[in-house]
């Protein structure tokens, strides 16, 4: 079994601004890369923005139209796919050979009228191997993101060890997680916008629960960041200096600390993960395995893509 070298990016996007956010991308990317990084995560929606603090001009029963200009302006930004912006991320992924996963907000090729919160998935050989789109919105997010379906619950069979994850907190999700779980999965990425004292003990609980190496990745955000000129700017005025302090953090499979949490800062964290350790970690507990009772519970997945 291998020793994985992997690299969780915590930093901020150029908000509002995709193709400048894809530059940054790049160029971190290939930063990890010098530093040796097999597998190089980015926070959930670095590109364009998690537009935390932002309410585009919403309450029940009216919409304004500085939100509907603050909306456009995020629709115009967000990522087609496939796209130059895809293109640009897997080719960083090749020249780095490395896995590169990443939160972008896709926006949809049918009706080019909703945007989902996906993480993205790139192999060393530049090619797009996957995505997940996250199944459920929380509280206002819901305004501004669809919600995704079983067809993206994607664990990828990799040469480094078998690769999926979750968005936020999808991962309070007991059954998404089991849905992971049930893939076999050995390298677990959980990307979010949470910076809460209280994520680092999910993060903690997950890893002990699938037995699994487990990234957490958070961006580090602070409100001069946003645009000037964004229509919806005045949201903000009560809002935090720091906008998101980070958290950014890397987990054994039982649940020790391996790296991080990093507050407060835009930095990368290394760390080098000792595949076997999967195996030995199993020994007193397999949630899929010695340790599930199918006689006494029964797990289904619908992962039909909608409308097919």
């Amino acid at each position: 079994m291998a020793v994985v070298k992997t690299a969780v990016v915590q930093a901020a996007p150029i908000l509002f601004d995709r193709d400048a956010s894809v530059k940054k991308a790049c160029r971190l990317t290939a930063e990890a890369a010098a530093q040796g990084a097999q597998i190089i995560l980015f926070p959930e929606a670095f590109i364009p923005a998690y537009p935390r603090g932002l309410s585009f001009g919403t309450v029940v029963g009216s919409r304004s139209k500085e939100g509907r200009l603050t909306w456009e302006r995020y629709w115009a930004n967000s990522v087609d796919i496939p796209s130059p912006a895809t293109e640009a991320l897997g080719a960083a992924a090749k020249a780095a050979n490395a896995y590169l996963a990443i939160g972008v907000i896709e926006r949809s090729q049918d009706s080019r009228g909703t945007l989902y919160c996906t993480l993205l998935y790139f192999g060393p050989d530049g090619s797009l191997l996957g995505k997940h789109r996250k199944l459920k919105p929380t509280a206002a997010e819901r305004l501004i993101w669809g919600e995704g379906d079983g067809s993206t619950l994607t664990v990828l069979d990799t040469l480094l060890g078998k690769m999926g994850g979750l968005i936020c907190w999808e991962n309070y999700m007991p059954l998404a997680r089991m849905a992971l779980y049930s893939k076999g999965v050995e390298l677990y990425l959980a990307p979010t916008a949470d910076s809460r004292d209280t994520w680092q003990a999910t993060l903690r609980h997950i890893a002990c629960e699938g037995r699994c190496f487990v990234l957490g990745c958070n961006q580090f955000v602070t409100k001069e960041m946003y645009p000037a000129d964004l229509p919806g700017i005045a949201d903000l005025a009560n809002q935090p200096e720091i906008m998101c302090r980070g958290g950014s953090a890397i987990i054994s499979p039982l649940g020790e600390v391996l790296a991080g949490p990093l507050y407060d800062e835009e930095g990368i964290l290394y760390a080098d993960l000792d595949m076997a350790e999967v195996a030995r970690s199993k020994f007193d507990f397999d949630v899929v395995g010695h340790y599930a009772r199918p006689d006494v519970f029964e797990f289904a997945v619908n992962e039909r893509e909608r409308g097919k």
